[in-house]
């Protein structure tokens, strides 16, 4: 046998139990201290139910904390089938209430699951139909809080802010740039039930959910306010195909305003067509800029000292002849000879030929490829646009001629604001953003803060003076004196860019735009309009944009604090302009000395005494003739 005799057999009975208990051993310690965490969780989820509590998303402010984007409280229907006891009663109940199909109820009632969402019929419910369901008292069904996202100003910035979905999830603009920021963590509602589903009477467990974080926006609501008025009444008095007006700070790449037309209601997106709530023009639509591209070509012009703005000349034939093309001018028979300051007042196309051909094909497109064209901005928003630039080994005399006043290439609003605000800002070139800040949902205390980045210097201080300059000098005595205003610098430049469909270029079709900015001395603020294809009116920058940048820009004053100067240049007026001049200081005269200096301005006297004390306004700054002259006697 294969024991010899029975103490054999004990002790090897012995050693495997001792080996057998010792594996006990082991494995019970293993589970306790190792498996334990995980064995828990296992069995707890057999018997342990969660009912779902959605997060709100973090809230959208603008710069100075007022609320663009924040959730209201709705309620949606769960159920949990194994708790219910009637599905047919149940369904046809919720149905009922809801407006819904029988069938589809039922089948979400009676589905082989734990919890069962009704989707989309029991989501975001009204108050009173949630009364309605409450009222029924039946086990299994439960009414959870959910957050629905609001946008208090409805259609106002609704290209920037986008909109999100059903499921609080962001599609488009910031929503879904900033969606893993915006996004909180879902709580819940934790149960314990049978193998059937029936609700155990154990205590329930509550996990509450965390708010997404907050963004601090760049944008002043007031300034884009009035930057969705103007674009309102541009739209009602021109009805153009489409509109847009950007506004940034030059020296931080802030974006201040931004809108477009048409836009809509972020809160009902889903009534408007696709191409409208997706296109969010500013950064998305690309098109030949036109004249306001000049600005780029004479800043490589004076950087590169090919030109003297108060020294070299040019004569205006009202054509130029480039290989055999002929570029004509916009005033028929031509300016005639001019400085080349006066060819930038009067955004002469010949003239600027002129100033490319001195600076040649690679210089003129290094400069192009220094101020970002061709390239995304970078700012942080979805769906932005690179433009289309000729590649500089096909391009010809004719190529190098169209390019230097903006024609023939495709630019983004996006990318001209960033290139000037370069130009007129001391050279430097800085990526445009629209979130300033991150805040902690509950103590708005800051988590983060974006900075200004500034990409390459591109010009020098000295030549960027030039160009601001030579800009205030357009808007004084140039095409852009629509923008001007009285008693503050302004700088700027019309575009007049003809559209272009399958190759060729649209009779009577265009784009009108302008790029205004202030202080001229020292930029606060840029400005761009683009007007596409007015109706009922002369198709020129100056006549459609120049106004509507002007009035965003009076706003600007206010919003910005930004101070009047005496040291601007005078406009050259018409007959047909309000006429304004420099008011004199009468503080010091009598009344009949007073009169026959303020004689082109009414006046109003009060207070008593011979003697002129204080006026209203004050001395040195323009004011328009005809107004009144408020003046104290003392």
């Amino acid at each position: 046998m294969f024991f010899s005799n029975i103490h054999e057999r004990i002790r090897f009975i012995f050693i495997i139990s001792v080996i057998i208990l010792i594996a006990i051993i082991i494995k019970v310690f293993y589970i306790q201290v190792f498996a334990y965490e995980k064995l828990n969780t296992l069995a707890e989820s057999l018997w342990s139910r969660e009912l779902p509590i959605k997060a709100d998303r973090g809230l959208i402010v603008d710069r100075n904390g007022e609320i663009l984007a924040t959730n209201i409280t709705t309620v949606s229907l769960v159920v949990v089938p194994g708790q219910i006891d009637n599905p047919e009663q149940v369904a046809k109940d919720l149905s009922t209430i809801l407006k819904t199909d029988y069938q589809d109820m039922l089948k979400h009632v009676t589905k082989s699951t734990s919890i069962e969402r009704i989707h989309p019929e029991g989501r975001a419910l009204s108050y009173e139909i949630a009364d309605k369901i409450d009222a029924l008292g039946y086990d299994g069904v439960y009414l959870l809080k959910e957050s629905k996202r609001y946008y208090p100003y409805e259609t106002v910035l609704s290209h920037a802010l986008g909109y999100v979905g059903i499921d609080n999830q962001g599609l488009s603009g910031l929503e879904l740039y900033y969606d893993s920021y915006l996004t909180g963590s879902d709580g819940a509602i934790k149960y314990f039930s049978d193998g059937k589903g029936n609700k155990l009477e154990l205590t329930e467990v509550y996990v509450a959910p965390t708010s997404g974080i907050t963004l601090q926006l760049t944008i002043d609501i007031n300034l884009q306010l009035a930057i969705e008025n103007e674009l309102d009444n541009a739209i009602s008095k021109y009805d153009p195909k489409q509109a847009l007006i950007v506004a940034m700070n030059p020296n931080t790449g802030e974006i201040l305003g931004m809108a477009s037309r048409p836009n809509f209601d972020s809160n009902n997106y889903q009534d408007y067509k696709t191409e409208i709530i997706n296109r969010n023009l500013p950064i998305w639509m690309t098109y030949e800029p036109g004249s306001t591209f000049k600005i780029i070509t004479l800043s490589a012009a004076l950087e590169e000292q090919t030109i003297n703005l108060f020294k070299d000349t040019f004569t205006d034939t009202g054509s130029i002849n480039v290989d055999g093309a002929t570029i004509h001018c916009w005033k028929s028979g031509g300016h005639g000879t001019q400085t080349m300051l006066e060819v930038v007042e009067n955004s002469c196309n010949p003239g600027f030929v002129k100033i490319g051909q001195t600076l040649g094909t690679e210089t003129l497109m290094n400069y192009i490829d220094k101020y970002g064209f061709g390239d995304k901005t970078g700012i942080d928003l979805n769906g932005e646009s690179t433009g289309i630039l000729f590649n500089v080994g096909d391009m010809g005399p004719v190529e190098l001629a169209t390019t230097s006043f903006g024609q023939g290439i495709s630019v983004t609003p996006i990318q001209q604001v960033r290139a000037v605000s370069a130009a007129i800002n001391g050279g430097k070139l800085y990526n445009p953003y629209i979130v300033g800040s991150f805040l902690e949902s509950e103590t708005n205390s800051l988590i983060k803060k974006n900075e200004p980045q500034m990409v390459r210097q591109v010009i020098s201080e000295e030549t960027s003076s030039l160009v601001r300059y030579a800009l205030e000098s357009v808007v004084a005595n140039g095409s852009g004196k629509n923008a001007y205003i009285e008693n503050y610098r302004v700088g700027g430049k019309t575009g007049t860019a003809q559209k272009v469909e399958n190759g060729s270029y649209l009779d009577g079709n265009y784009i009108l735009s302008f790029m205004g900015f202030l202080p001229a001395d020292d930029p606060k603020i840029v400005v761009y309009v683009a007007i596409d294809n007015p109706k009922g009116v002369t198709q020129y920058g100056g006549v459609v944009s120049a106004p509507i940048a002007r009035n965003v820009m009076l706003s600007a004053i206010d919003i910005l604090n930004i101070e009047p100067s005496k040291d601007g240049m005078a406009k050259e007026y018409t007959w047909l302009d309000k006429k304004y001049s420099i008011l004199p200081n009468v503080v010091g005269m009598s009344k009949e000395e007073a009169s026959k200096v303020l004689k082109n301005y009414k006046i109003e006297y009060s207070g008593t005494g011979k003697t002129i004390i204080y006026q209203s306004p004050q001395a040195d700054y323009y004011v328009a003739e005809g107004e009144t002259i408020k003046l104290l006697l003392g």
